[in-house]
C-alpha cells in the first residue's frame, strides 16, 4: 500500500507542478465596454462580446502584442494595441463613440443560429452576435434593399451566407442552424 501511496504522490506532485506552466503560456484580457454588446476582435478574430448583462467578459490569449477592435454597429469603431503578459490580465476600458442614428424606413432581420455567439455581418460590417436577433422582439432594423448576410460560428470557420432583400415594415429571417 506505501508503493502505490508514493506513486501516486509522484504523479500529483508532477501534474501540479505543470499548471504554472499552462499559467505562463496563456495571459487574459478582460474588458470593460460600454456599450458591451460591442463585437470583440483580436487579431481580426471575433472573439464575443464585451460584455453579458453589464458585465465585461475576460478572454484567454496568447502572450505578445495583439490588435483590439471594439465594433457595434451604432458607434466608431475603436482599434488599439494591447500586450498581453504570461499568466496576467490586461484590462481593457473605453467608451464608444455613438453615430447618428438611422432614418427610417426600416426592415427588421432576425437570425436563428444554434451558436448565439456566432458574428453576424451584413455587407461584410459587423452588426452584433446571432442571440442578439434571434427571437421576434429581438431584431436588426436596416433600411430596405438588398444585403449580404454572413453568420460565422463564434469557434471560426466558414459560416452561413445568404443574399436578402429587406423590406420596410417586414420580417427576414436567416437560418444558420447547420454551421
Amino acid at each position: 500500500m506505501r508503493i502505490l501511496s508514493t506513486a501516486f504522490n509522484a504523479a500529483l506532485l508532477l501534474a501540479l507542478s505543470s499548471i504554472p506552466l499552462l499559467a505562463q503560456s496563456t495571459g487574459y484580457l478582460k474588458t470593460n465596454v460600454n456599450p458591451g454588446r460591442a463585437g470583440v476582435f483580436i487579431d481580426g478574430k471575433y472573439v464575443g462580446p464585451a460584455g453579458n448583462f453589464g458585465v465585461g467578459r475576460k478572454y484567454a490569449v496568447s502572450p505578445g502584442e495583439h490588435e483590439i477592435k471594439l465594433s457595434e454597429p451604432r458607434y466608431e469603431e475603436i482599434v488599439k494595441k494591447v500586450t498581453i503578459q504570461p499568466g496576467k490580465t490586461t484590462k481593457l476600458a473605453e467608451t464608444m463613440k455613438a453615430l447618428p442614428p438611422a432614418k427610417p424606413p426600416f426592415g427588421r432581420l432576425r437570425t436563428i443560429s444554434t451558436d448565439k455567439w456566432a458574428a453576424v455581418y451584413v455587407n461584410g460590417r459587423f452588426m452584433g452576435h446571432a442571440g442578439e436577433f434571434n427571437n421576434p422582439m429581438q431584431t436588426l432594423d436596416l433600411n430596405p434593399g438588398a444585403y449580404t448576410v454572413k453568420i460565422v460560428p463564434s469557434t471560426g470557420g466558414e459560416g452561413h451566407e445568404e443574399h436578402v432583400n429587406i423590406e420596410a415594415n417586414k420580417v427576414t429571417i436567416v437560418r444558420a442552424q447547420k454551421m
